[in-house]
Protein backbone atom coordinates (compact mmCIF):
# COMPACT_ATOMS: atom_id res chain seq x y z
CA UNK A 1 0.00 0.00 0.00
CA UNK A 2 1.09 3.65 -0.42
CA UNK A 3 1.17 5.96 2.80
CA UNK A 4 -2.13 7.60 3.73
CA UNK A 5 -2.45 11.39 2.11
CA UNK A 6 -4.80 13.81 2.90
CA UNK A 7 -5.95 14.85 -0.67
CA UNK A 8 -8.87 17.62 0.58
CA UNK A 9 -7.86 19.70 3.88
CA UNK A 10 -11.89 20.45 4.38
CA UNK A 11 -11.78 20.63 8.08
CA UNK A 12 -15.31 19.97 8.02
CA UNK A 13 -17.21 18.91 11.54
CA UNK A 14 -18.74 15.60 10.58
CA UNK A 15 -17.70 14.42 7.29
CA UNK A 16 -19.74 11.29 6.53
CA UNK A 17 -20.88 9.43 3.79
CA UNK A 18 -18.45 8.74 0.46
CA UNK A 19 -19.27 7.68 -2.36
CA UNK A 20 -17.48 7.39 -5.81
CA UNK A 21 -19.40 8.85 -9.16
CA UNK A 22 -17.59 6.57 -12.06
CA UNK A 23 -19.10 9.26 -14.39
CA UNK A 24 -17.41 12.05 -13.42
CA UNK A 25 -14.34 10.43 -11.36
CA UNK A 26 -15.02 12.27 -8.34
CA UNK A 27 -15.54 11.47 -4.91
CA UNK A 28 -18.50 12.75 -3.67
CA UNK A 29 -19.30 13.19 0.76
CA UNK A 30 -21.32 14.93 3.01
CA UNK A 31 -20.74 17.25 6.59
CA UNK A 32 -24.14 15.70 8.27
CA UNK A 33 -23.52 18.77 11.14
CA UNK A 34 -22.82 22.32 8.90
CA UNK A 35 -24.81 20.41 6.19
CA UNK A 36 -23.70 20.04 3.04
CA UNK A 37 -22.52 18.34 -0.18
CA UNK A 38 -19.17 17.77 -1.00
CA UNK A 39 -17.22 17.23 -4.07
CA UNK A 40 -14.09 15.80 -5.11
CA UNK A 41 -12.97 15.76 -8.56
CA UNK A 42 -9.90 13.37 -8.93
CA UNK A 43 -8.99 14.87 -12.09
CA UNK A 44 -8.07 17.91 -10.91
CA UNK A 45 -7.99 17.74 -7.37
CA UNK A 46 -10.51 20.88 -7.65
CA UNK A 47 -13.89 21.09 -4.78
CA UNK A 48 -16.76 22.03 -4.10
CA UNK A 49 -19.86 22.49 -1.71
CA UNK A 50 -23.00 22.06 -1.88
CA UNK A 51 -24.65 23.68 1.27
CA UNK A 52 -27.85 21.18 2.15
CA UNK A 53 -30.95 22.59 3.92
CA UNK A 54 -31.04 20.44 6.80
CA UNK A 55 -28.96 17.80 8.22
CA UNK A 56 -27.91 15.31 5.29
CA UNK A 57 -26.62 11.70 6.45
CA UNK A 58 -26.09 10.21 3.34
CA UNK A 59 -26.10 10.56 -0.48
CA UNK A 60 -26.19 7.81 -3.51
CA UNK A 61 -26.08 8.56 -7.28
CA UNK A 62 -29.37 7.88 -8.74
CA UNK A 63 -29.66 5.96 -11.96
CA UNK A 64 -31.63 8.73 -13.94
CA UNK A 65 -29.43 11.81 -12.34
CA UNK A 66 -28.44 13.49 -9.60
CA UNK A 67 -28.57 11.81 -5.87
CA UNK A 68 -31.16 10.44 -3.20
CA UNK A 69 -30.35 11.59 0.06
CA UNK A 70 -31.30 11.25 3.74
CA UNK A 71 -31.99 14.01 5.12
CA UNK A 72 -33.11 15.41 8.84
CA UNK A 73 -36.44 14.94 7.08
CA UNK A 74 -36.66 11.73 5.88
CA UNK A 75 -35.77 11.00 1.94
CA UNK A 76 -35.55 13.32 -0.57
CA UNK A 77 -34.10 13.67 -4.43
CA UNK A 78 -31.23 16.00 -4.75
CA UNK A 79 -29.77 17.62 -8.00
CA UNK A 80 -26.53 20.11 -7.70
CA UNK A 81 -26.77 22.26 -10.47
CA UNK A 82 -29.07 24.17 -9.88
CA UNK A 83 -29.69 23.26 -6.57
CA UNK A 84 -32.76 20.95 -5.79
CA UNK A 85 -34.37 18.82 -3.02
CA UNK A 86 -37.12 17.03 -3.60
CA UNK A 87 -38.87 15.71 -0.67
CA UNK A 88 -39.98 12.00 -1.01
CA UNK A 89 -41.53 10.52 2.37
CA UNK A 90 -40.65 10.80 6.03
CA UNK A 91 -40.45 7.20 7.83
CA UNK A 92 -40.36 9.03 11.13
CA UNK A 93 -42.56 11.91 10.96
CA UNK A 94 -43.52 10.39 14.37
CA UNK A 95 -40.07 10.87 15.92
CA UNK A 96 -38.72 14.42 15.25
CA UNK A 97 -35.44 14.26 17.30
CA UNK A 98 -34.16 11.82 14.57
CA UNK A 99 -32.71 11.67 11.25
CA UNK A 100 -31.16 9.59 8.50
CA UNK A 101 -27.70 9.04 9.43
CA UNK A 102 -25.77 6.52 7.19
CA UNK A 103 -26.94 4.47 3.83
CA UNK A 104 -25.93 2.56 0.61
CA UNK A 105 -27.82 1.05 -2.23
CA UNK A 106 -27.95 -2.75 -2.36
CA UNK A 107 -27.60 -4.43 -6.22
CA UNK A 108 -31.20 -4.05 -6.97
CA UNK A 109 -30.93 -0.40 -7.09
CA UNK A 110 -32.99 -0.25 -3.26
CA UNK A 111 -31.67 2.46 -0.53
CA UNK A 112 -30.70 0.98 2.94
CA UNK A 113 -30.10 3.73 5.60
CA UNK A 114 -30.36 3.91 9.08
CA UNK A 115 -32.07 6.59 11.49
CA UNK A 116 -30.85 7.84 14.73
CA UNK A 117 -31.39 10.14 17.78
CA UNK A 118 -29.97 13.22 17.24
CA UNK A 119 -29.27 13.79 21.08
CA UNK A 120 -27.47 9.86 20.72
CA UNK A 121 -29.58 9.41 24.10
CA UNK A 122 -32.55 6.93 23.08
CA UNK A 123 -31.82 3.76 21.04
CA UNK A 124 -34.51 5.02 18.52
CA UNK A 125 -32.93 4.35 15.27
CA UNK A 126 -34.06 1.59 12.23
CA UNK A 127 -33.18 0.38 9.23
CA UNK A 128 -35.30 1.32 6.47
CA UNK A 129 -35.20 -0.27 2.74
CA UNK A 130 -36.06 2.70 0.65
CA UNK A 131 -37.38 0.77 -2.46
CA UNK A 132 -37.21 2.68 -6.17
CA UNK A 133 -41.08 2.80 -6.09
CA UNK A 134 -40.58 4.99 -2.79
CA UNK A 135 -41.66 2.38 -0.67
CA UNK A 136 -40.37 2.33 2.88
CA UNK A 137 -40.04 -1.13 4.82
CA UNK A 138 -38.85 -0.93 8.45
CA UNK A 139 -35.85 -4.13 8.21
CA UNK A 140 -34.66 -3.33 11.75
CA UNK A 141 -34.67 -1.55 15.18
CA UNK A 142 -33.40 -0.80 18.62
CA UNK A 143 -30.04 0.76 17.18
CA UNK A 144 -28.49 3.90 19.21
CA UNK A 145 -26.62 5.02 16.53
CA UNK A 146 -26.64 3.08 12.70
CA UNK A 147 -23.97 3.30 10.58
CA UNK A 148 -23.03 0.82 7.65
CA UNK A 149 -24.55 -0.97 5.34
CA UNK A 150 -22.65 -3.06 2.52
CA UNK A 151 -22.95 -6.15 0.94
CA UNK A 152 -20.21 -9.05 0.29
CA UNK A 153 -19.96 -9.25 -3.06
CA UNK A 154 -22.77 -12.19 -3.95
CA UNK A 155 -24.95 -10.05 -2.14
CA UNK A 156 -25.79 -12.77 0.68
CA UNK A 157 -24.35 -11.05 3.63
CA UNK A 158 -24.83 -7.97 4.67
CA UNK A 159 -22.88 -5.69 7.29
CA UNK A 160 -24.70 -3.13 9.64
CA UNK A 161 -23.05 -1.07 12.85
CA UNK A 162 -24.54 -0.13 15.68
CA UNK A 163 -21.74 2.23 16.49
CA UNK A 164 -23.28 3.21 20.07
CA UNK A 165 -22.90 -0.09 20.94
CA UNK A 166 -19.72 -0.66 19.58
CA UNK A 167 -20.61 -4.04 17.05
CA UNK A 168 -20.81 -4.45 13.31
CA UNK A 169 -23.41 -6.93 12.64
CA UNK A 170 -23.68 -9.53 9.55
CA UNK A 171 -27.06 -10.64 8.31
CA UNK A 172 -27.99 -13.56 5.52
CA UNK A 173 -29.36 -11.73 2.95
CA UNK A 174 -31.71 -12.55 -0.21
CA UNK A 175 -30.27 -9.94 -2.04
CA UNK A 176 -33.15 -10.42 -4.86
CA UNK A 177 -36.17 -10.29 -2.18
CA UNK A 178 -34.16 -7.81 -0.20
CA UNK A 179 -34.88 -9.53 3.30
CA UNK A 180 -32.37 -10.24 6.04
CA UNK A 181 -32.15 -12.82 8.83
CA UNK A 182 -29.85 -14.34 10.97
CA UNK A 183 -28.46 -11.18 12.77
CA UNK A 184 -25.04 -12.20 14.68
CA UNK A 185 -22.38 -10.27 15.66
CA UNK A 186 -19.57 -9.81 13.16
CA UNK A 187 -16.99 -7.81 14.97
CA UNK A 188 -17.29 -6.34 18.53
CA UNK A 189 -14.22 -3.39 19.43
CA UNK A 190 -13.07 -2.73 22.63
CA UNK A 191 -10.93 -0.07 24.19
CA UNK A 192 -8.42 2.02 22.15
CA UNK A 193 -10.09 0.62 19.19
CA UNK A 194 -13.21 3.35 19.25
CA UNK A 195 -16.44 2.41 18.03
CA UNK A 196 -17.22 1.08 14.65
CA UNK A 197 -18.75 3.25 11.95
CA UNK A 198 -18.70 3.72 8.31
CA UNK A 199 -17.51 0.63 6.64
CA UNK A 200 -17.28 -1.01 2.95
CA UNK A 201 -16.74 -4.18 1.29
CA UNK A 202 -14.01 -5.17 -1.56
CA UNK A 203 -13.42 -8.02 -3.88
CA UNK A 204 -12.38 -10.20 -2.22
CA UNK A 205 -15.51 -10.38 0.60
CA UNK A 206 -12.88 -8.26 2.88
CA UNK A 207 -14.47 -5.77 5.29
CA UNK A 208 -13.07 -1.98 5.44
CA UNK A 209 -14.45 -0.53 8.97
CA UNK A 210 -13.69 3.57 10.31
CA UNK A 211 -12.88 3.68 13.53
CA UNK A 212 -14.45 6.70 15.57
CA UNK A 213 -11.90 7.54 18.11
CA UNK A 214 -9.99 4.68 17.19
CA UNK A 215 -7.38 6.57 14.63
CA UNK A 216 -7.59 3.50 12.17
CA UNK A 217 -9.27 1.73 9.32
CA UNK A 218 -9.31 -1.65 9.93
CA UNK A 219 -9.63 -4.64 7.20
CA UNK A 220 -11.35 -7.37 8.44
CA UNK A 221 -11.85 -10.89 6.69
CA UNK A 222 -14.90 -12.54 6.28
CA UNK A 223 -14.67 -14.29 9.28
CA UNK A 224 -13.67 -10.99 11.43
CA UNK A 225 -10.49 -11.32 11.67
CA UNK A 226 -7.64 -8.69 11.33
CA UNK A 227 -6.01 -8.98 7.99
CA UNK A 228 -4.78 -5.35 7.83
CA UNK A 229 -4.64 -1.94 10.28
CA UNK A 230 -4.45 1.47 8.51
CA UNK A 231 -2.69 4.17 10.93
CA UNK A 232 -4.65 7.16 10.41
CA UNK A 233 -3.23 11.31 11.65
CA UNK A 234 -6.87 11.61 12.65
CA UNK A 235 -8.80 9.89 15.70
CA UNK A 236 -12.23 10.66 14.65
CA UNK A 237 -12.42 8.30 10.99
CA UNK A 238 -15.68 8.13 9.96
CA UNK A 239 -16.10 6.02 6.65
CA UNK A 240 -14.31 5.04 3.56
CA UNK A 241 -15.04 4.36 0.21
CA UNK A 242 -13.33 2.58 -2.90
CA UNK A 243 -12.87 4.41 -6.02
CA UNK A 244 -10.36 5.57 -8.86
CA UNK A 245 -10.46 4.17 -12.49
CA UNK A 246 -9.64 0.31 -11.01
CA UNK A 247 -10.88 1.04 -7.74
CA UNK A 248 -7.86 0.98 -6.03
CA UNK A 249 -8.13 3.98 -4.40
CA UNK A 250 -9.48 4.09 -0.73
CA UNK A 251 -11.06 7.06 0.21
CA UNK A 252 -11.56 8.02 4.11
CA UNK A 253 -13.59 10.78 5.79
CA UNK A 254 -13.37 12.30 9.22
CA UNK A 255 -14.64 14.94 11.58
CA UNK A 256 -13.14 17.93 13.89
CA UNK A 257 -16.72 17.73 15.69
CA UNK A 258 -16.02 17.75 19.99
CA UNK A 259 -12.76 17.80 19.47
CA UNK A 260 -10.91 20.54 21.96
CA UNK A 261 -8.31 23.16 21.17
CA UNK A 262 -5.31 21.00 22.06
CA UNK A 263 -6.24 17.65 20.39
CA UNK A 264 -6.80 19.99 17.12
CA UNK A 265 -3.40 21.70 17.49
CA UNK A 266 -2.79 17.95 17.28
CA UNK A 267 -4.69 16.81 14.58
CA UNK A 268 -4.85 19.88 12.01
CA UNK A 269 -6.05 17.42 9.38
CA UNK A 270 -9.06 16.61 11.23
CA UNK A 271 -12.00 16.45 9.03
CA UNK A 272 -10.32 16.41 5.80
CA UNK A 273 -10.58 13.73 3.23
CA UNK A 274 -7.95 11.27 3.10
CA UNK A 275 -6.74 8.78 0.14
CA UNK A 276 -4.86 5.82 0.26
CA UNK A 277 -3.65 3.42 -3.09
CA UNK A 278 -4.05 -0.52 -1.94
CA UNK A 279 -3.58 -3.79 -3.10
CA UNK A 280 -6.96 -4.58 -3.29
CA UNK A 281 -10.11 -3.84 -5.78
CA UNK A 282 -13.33 -2.30 -4.20
CA UNK A 283 -16.86 -3.15 -5.69
CA UNK A 284 -18.36 0.01 -7.40
CA UNK A 285 -21.15 2.00 -5.61
CA UNK A 286 -25.10 0.74 -6.37
CA UNK A 287 -27.04 3.45 -8.11
CA UNK A 288 -30.64 4.03 -7.17
CA UNK A 289 -32.87 2.97 -9.27
CA UNK A 290 -35.74 5.23 -8.73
Amino acid sequence: MSEVRCVWNAARSLGEGPVWHEGERALYWVDIEQPAILRFDATSGATAEYAMPEKIGCIAVRKNGGFIAGLQSGFARVTLEPLSVTPLIDPEAHLPGNRCNDGKCDNHGRLWAGTMDVAMQNDTGTLYRLDPDGTVTAMDEGYGITNGPAWSPDGRVMYHNDSKARCVYAFDCDPKAGTIGHKRTFVELTGDEGFPDGLTVDSDGHVWLAHWGGSRVTRFTPTGDVERVIDMPVSQVTSCAFGGDDYRTLYITSARTGLDEATLQREPLAGGLFAIDVDVTGVPANHFAG
